[in-house]
């Protein structure tokens, strides 16, 4: 009896033991995983920065706006400094010398469409005396785009005075053609030439007053 009640014991014992293995097993085997998923999320990467925030405008915006308060073509002095990025970081002389540019700009293109025209019509049966007017005009554009230079550089010198009288002589060049016409051709002065002199002078009139700015500082 004892062999056979021993034999049962350790199969009882034996049955137990299996039972209880695959508990015990998953109990390691649960934390084990935690710690796995616990170790990946934290070495997940780390969420990307908030956008840096957008720079208010700058205060030489303002600047623009008071400046071209003091001309006499408020729109039109807006409208050109605004035209040149630089304008936002500039001061009052960095603006007379925007407001120069835009005039000389306007000049060179005015010669260089004369320019043009009479060269288109060299071939056609044009009045003579009209195509050497054209061409003078062009020719006065000319100086009013030099001047214009010699203007910003005196600028660049703080030479406010001269930078006056340059932008002066500027505006006074396409009067020159205007009264050519009138001696020369009486009434056949072209709407195109007399708005492209009204244009140059309100641009010099702009630099003009800023630069008056600048003398009265």
């Amino acid at each position: 009896m004892a062999p056979t009640m021993a034999i049962a014991t350790a199969t009882i014992v034996l049955l137990v033991v299996c039972l209880l293995a695959p508990s015990t097993l998953g109990s390691r085997a649960g934390p084990s995983s935690h710690h796995g998923h616990s170790s990946h999320a934290k070495h997940s990467p780390p969420p990307p920065p908030p956008p840096a925030p957008v720079a208010p405008a700058p205060v030489a915006a303002a600047l623009v706006r008071t400046t071209c308060n003091s001309t006499a073509y408020y729109d039109l002095c807006v409208s050109a400094l605004a035209a040149d990025p630089s304008s936002t970081t500039a001061d009052i002389r960095g603006l007379s010398a925007i407001a120069v540019s835009a005039a000389a700009s306007n000049a060179s293109a005015s010669a260089a469409a004369l320019g043009a025209n009479v060269t288109a019509q060299g071939g056609a049966a044009v009045d003579g005396t009209v195509q050497a007017l054209l061409r003078t005009c062009a020719g006065k554009y000319g100086e009013a785009r030099d001047a214009l230079a010699a203007a910003k550089v005196s600028i660049s010198q703080q030479d406010y005075d001269y930078a006056a009288v340059h932008v002066s002589a500027a505006a006074e060049y396409p009067q020159v053609c205007k009264v050519l016409f009138r001696r020369q051709r009486p009434g056949a002065y072209p709407a195109e030439l007399a708005a492209r002199e009204e244009a140059l002078n309100q641009l010099c009139s702009v630099a003009l007053d800023i630069i008056s700015l600048l003398s009265a500082s």
